[in-house]
């Protein structure tokens, strides 16, 4: 299974680093950022691209950089590559319209940027790694369709949660198993904390925005993490929302989940809550094969049919490396939808909301996302909770209460919308 190592050794000995283009400068960019110069001289990060500029200078000198280069035509960044000076800008088409650069890691976090990002790249004939779950759950499946028309890799990130999913159930199917499940390992859960409640948490723990903490642990990322997830692997959910099953330990979560939430031919994604090891992905295998059984129950396995495997760690931005390497030497995607969108992160109110308010999106006050099939979710106009932001209500919607299409204006002229309709229309019409 471990081949890219081999690749690398070989593209650097032939060619030399893959020279890529980072998109971001904010928390994760930065990590990402940090251990690609440090780490990992098989990638040459040649360029930073950030909307404020300033940002993606910090980026480059918390990394240790002292000397870099600010950039506005991509011959400048063509001769820099050659001369192997770091650059930044606020411009990504530079970076695009740059022949050298074989690939584009997107990690703004911000829907709607993070979308042109993805088109403006494939466009280019640039690889997209996507460290950004927030678009790929949004309109992924279209985004995938447009990087095979184009001839190039759209692919979220080794390391996330749906990376380390889809990498253990690629894993598992081939040593001739069947998987009937996948999901996340969550340490805590609530849907109605706020950016006011995770403030202090927020900043201690690397001055992260209170908004991004806030989605972290009320359910909307978790819900596009596991649409990302069910998309790669075809899978949908049981119930809307998901189980979200409490136990003390992954290896004991098929005693806890109701009975038939597994069935042979079909594949859910679902969490744990409180599972040790607490973090990292599991996949449920089945089989039904005699002799499998005994050798399985023989290597503490358990008696089965059905069995937990799992990976007790997520380390992102180590890994993301990994992916850009993966797209560009073997043509591998390590998570990207196998099709038609299977899931949608759906849009749920936080608290009671009066007509006239404005959705704040992901981590704010209004609203948390749950995962739902994604033709029930499309059949019920219900509204995605990647597209939520800035959406005016035009009627109360209650407590805990899906919010609909029909309940909100959409603002005028945004790309993200037109994006969902032609997914809507690709795979559905």
């Amino acid at each position: 299974m471990i081949i890219v190592d081999k690749a690398i050794e070989k593209r650097v000995a032939d060619c030399g680093p893959i020279r890529i283009a980072l998109i971001g400068a904010g928390f994760s960019a930065r990590h990402i950022a940090s251990h690609i110069i440090n780490s990992f001289p098989a990638i040459q990060l040649a360029v930073i691209v950030n909307r404020t500029l300033e940002h993606a200078a910090s980026a480059l000198e918390t990394a240790g950089v002292a000397h870099y280069k600010t950039i506005h035509e991509p011959e400048q960044l063509s001769s820099a590559i050659g001369d192997r000076h770091y650059c930044v800008t606020s411009d990504p088409a530079v970076a695009f319209a740059c022949p050298e650069i074989e690939a584009v890691i997107e990690a703004t976090g911000d829907v709607a940027y993070g979308a042109d990002i993805a088109l403006q790249a494939i466009a280019a004939g640039k690889h997209i790694v996507a460290a950004n779950c927030e678009v790929d759950a949004t309109v992924g499946p279209l985004l995938k369709r447009l990087a095979d028309d184009r001839g190039v890799i759209f692919t979220n990130t080794d390391g996330d949660e749906p990376g380390v999913a889809t990498n253990l159930a690629r894993h598992v199917r081939t040593m001739g198993l069947e998987v009937v499940g996948a999901g996340n390992l969550k340490g805590f859960y609530d849907p109605y904390r706020t950016p006011a409640t995770q403030a202090a948490f927020a900043r201690q723990h690397f001055n992260q925005k209170p908004e991004m903490v806030t989605s972290f642990v009320d359910g909307t990322k978790l819900s596009m993490e596991l649409a990302v997830t069910a998309n790669s692997l075809g899978f949908g959910v049981r119930v809307r929302g998901m189980h979200g099953v409490r136990c003390d330990d992954v290896r004991e979560c098929l005693a806890h989940f109701p009975a038939g939430s597994f069935i042979p031919g079909e594949g859910i994604v679902d969490f744990l809550v409180g599972a040790a090891p607490s973090t990292g992905a599991f996949v449920i295998a089945h089989t039904e094969q005699p002799m499998t059984r005994d050798y399985l129950k023989y290597l503490k396995m358990g008696e089965g049919p059905f069995y937990v495997f799992y990976t007790p760690f997520h380390l992102p931005q180590l890994e993301i490396p990994i992916t850009v390497c993966r797209a560009v030497l073997l043509h591998d995607a390590a998570v990207t939808p196998v099709g038609r969108p299977y899931a949608d992160a759906v849009t749920i109110a936080k608290k009671d909301l009066k007509a006239g308010e404005t959705l704040d999106g992901i981590g704010g006050y209004c609203a948390f996302a749950e995962l739902e099939n994604f033709e029930t979710a499309m059949h019920a106009g219900l509204l995605p909770m990647g597209v939520s932001v800035d959406c005016r209500l035009k009627r109360d919607v209650t407590k805990d209460t899906p919010i609909t299409y029909a309940d909100v204006e959409l603002p005028p002229g945004r790309q993200i919308d037109r994006l969902r309709q032609d997914m809507i229309r690709t795979f559905f019409q």
